[in-house]
């Protein structure tokens, strides 16, 4: 009876062992799990607050009337301390996506913003199926942007083939396998068919971010440019049977030329001579040039030093597109410093027509800023290559890409050739600002059908816009 009742002491004292350190282990557990959520919810909380200006927080700003010299500035020096502590131990990564169809400096500056928003920036870019389905055809294909896409300097990964809406299940592979962070959009609305905002989900789930967008430019904005030379060369007084006969390559050299309503221009330009009564120059740009914008896009050039292989290339670079992209890297490769000289408008009017170039000398400039691949940029550069351009820049090679969307200048190049170091790449492209147009005009009634519905919405966007502060 003794032995059998030490027995039970005995496994009876075991259990409680058992029991108490299944007991301290849960306890264990559970405040280290408490400790990990309390970081965790204080990181996220001074993520949101901090901000990544270098004045500090630019909600203690907004919010507590931020003083210098007082408590809310002590405040906003430490939730910035915290925040760049963070970004030590764990990058934030950002993403963006969007169709990138007829890409111009305002995509590259949402890039830039967007890039500023964190420590690494991953964009998607949309399926062709998604953009036909949503938006109506895109005038660049889906290898055509993500071209472009890639060869942003704010750019360090993209994806491709995403959805125009970001579902429940993309936005989850989004942070799953991405380890996005935060999902950036403009602050201009994007619609589905249905009327439904294409980040609704993200804005719910708490892990959007918003930037601004930048005026005076848009996809659909070059598009009307283009829309209204196009009408400016179909002229009201001919006949419907003379429209149907038009052909692309009189249409394409109306455009350059800048049309006119008066039909005896068909009879000159049959007669091989040019039209007597051309129309003034189109100008549609609501682009207002700063300097601030300038030094935004210039901000990683680097000085070449003085045992430098400085590369040179010029031109147009007009409605910058993946033949741009890539002849620029074709010329990097060359050496070590690549600087682009971009010609001034009246250059480009003179060797193609009046109604080029569709973009100004400023916003070429930023798209040509934009490029990874480019250091420096000469803006309203010479034609002629001089001696005072090759010294003052310690220019080692001239090059030029085998594709010429306008004739060379007699003795353009003499003095590079002469020298020695004129080289022509072979370019990887046939695309060109009139292939571009082409696309357009040939596809007019479709684009102008998704212009009318694009500027409706751009025109209240307008309307009911507030200043927003950008990155």
């Amino acid at each position: 009876m003794a032995s059998g009742g030490s027995g039970s002491e005995g496994d009876a004292s075991t259990t409680l062992l058992t029991y108490k350190v299944v007991k301290g282990c849960a306890i264990l557990a559970a405040s280290a799990a408490a400790i990990w959520l309390g970081s965790e919810v204080w990181d996220r909380s001074c993520e949101r607050y901090a901000g990544t200006g270098r004045k500090g927080s630019q909600w203690v700003r907004k919010n507590l009337r931020y003083k210098p010299g007082s408590t809310t500035e002590y405040l906003s020096k430490v939730l910035k301390q915290h925040s760049d502590s963070r970004k030590k131990r764990r990058p934030r990564i950002v993403y963006m996506d969007g169709c990138f169809d007829m890409m111009h400096y305002g995509h590259a500056n949402a890039l830039r913003q967007a890039r500023a928003c964190g420590d690494y920036l991953i964009v998607g870019v949309v399926s062709d199926e998604e953009i036909l389905k949503n938006k109506g055809p895109p005038v660049f294909s889906e290898e055509e942007r993500i071209t472009m896409v890639k060869a942003v300097k704010w750019v360090d990964e993209v994806i491709t083939g995403v959805p125009y809406e970001v579902t429940e299940e993309f936005m989850r592979m989004l942070f799953k396998k991405h380890k996005i962070d935060y999902i950036i959009h403009g602050d201009d609305p994007c619609l589905l068919p249905d009327g439904r905002d294409a980040y609704e989900l993200a804005k719910k789930a708490g892990r959007y971010m918003e930037i601004k967008r930048t005026e005076g430019v848009s996809s659909t904005d070059i598009v009307g440019r283009m829309l209204l030379c196009s009408h400016q060369v179909s002229p009201f007084k001919r006949s419907k049977r003379h429209l149907k006969t038009k052909s692309m390559d009189k249409i394409e050299h109306d455009f350059s030329l800048g049309g006119s309503d008066d039909e005896c221009e068909d009879e000159e330009y049959a007669r091989g001579s040019e039209p007597s009564t051309p129309r003034a120059q189109t100008k549609l740009s609501n682009f207002m040039p700063t300097s601030r914008r300038l030094i935004q896009f210039a901000n990683d050039v680097s000085k070449a030093d003085k045992d430098s292989v400085v590369i040179y290339i010029d031109g147009a670079f007009d409605m910058f597109h993946p033949g741009h992209a890539k002849i620029l890297k074709a010329a990097k490769e060359l050496g070590d410093y690549l600087i682009v000289g971009v010609h001034d408008d009246d250059v480009v009017s003179k060797s193609r027509g009046r109604h080029y170039p569709i973009m100004s000398l400023h916003e070429r400039s930023l798209s040509v800023l934009a490029c990874r691949y480019v250091d420096e940029i000469i803006m309203g550069a010479p034609q002629q290559i001089t001696s005072e351009l090759l010294t003052t820049f310690n220019i080692s090679i001239v090059a030029h890409g085998t594709v010429y969307e306008s004739a060379a200048e007699d003795g353009q190049y003499a003095l590079a050739i002469e020298n020695g170091i004129f080289v022509e790449i072979e370019s990887e492209s046939d695309l060109s600002t009139r292939e571009i147009v082409r696309r357009i005009v040939s596809n007019k009634d479709s684009f102008e059908a998704k212009f009318a519905r694009k500027s409706k919405s751009e025109a209240e966007y307008y309307k009911q816009k507030t200043y927003v502060i950008e990155q």
